[in-house]
C-alpha cells in the first residue's frame, strides 16, 4: 500500500520559514516524479515544486522558486519542501503527491495534477500579517 505523509505545517508570520516532509513508503523512491501542490482556500490545487527523486532534477513554479526548494533524503524515502520570506499568499493546504514515472522534463509535464498517482492528506501552512 502507497502512503505519502506530510508534516512539518503550521503558524508563522509574514518571512518567516517552514520545512515540510513528505515520507513514501510502498513505492520504489528512486525515478519517480514527487512533489508539491498547494491549494489556497477558494481555489485550485497549483503546483508548487517537483523532483524526480534519484537523479533529483527539480521544478519549480516561476513565481515561487527563488524561495522555496526542495529536496530529497534517499534513506530516509522522504521529500523536503523548504520554504523561507513566507506572506500570507502561501497559505494553504499542501500536499505531496507522487506518479510512478519521472517528470518529463518541463514545468508543464511536472505540473500536471491529474498524472499524480498518489496523495498525501496535506499540511495546513498559514501565514499571517
Amino acid at each position: 500500500q502507497v502512503q505519502l505523509v506530510e508534516s512539518g505545517g503550521g503558524a508563522v508570520q509574514t518571512g518567516g520559514s517552514l520545512t515540510l516532509s513528505c515520507v513514501v513508503s510502498g513505492i520504489t523512491f528512486s525515478d519517480h516524479c514527487m512533489g508539491w501542490f498547494r491549494e489556497a482556500a477558494g481555489n485550485e490545487r497549483r503546483g508548487v515544486a517537483f523532483m524526480t527523486t534519484g537523479v533529483g532534477i527539480t521544478y519549480y513554479a516561476a513565481t515561487l522558486k527563488d524561495r522555496f526548494t526542495i529536496s530529497q533524503d534517499s534513506a530516509k524515502n522522504t521529500v523536503y519542501l523548504q520554504m523561507k520570506s513566507l506572506s500570507p499568499g502561501d497559505s494553504g493546504v499542501y500536499y505531496c503527491a507522487a506518479r510512478e514515472r519521472a517528470c518529463g522534463g518541463s514545468w508543464y509535464w511536472a505540473s500536471k495534477r491529474d498524472d499524480y498517482n498518489y496523495w498525501g492528506q496535506g499540511t495546513q501552512v498559514t501565514v499571517s500579517s
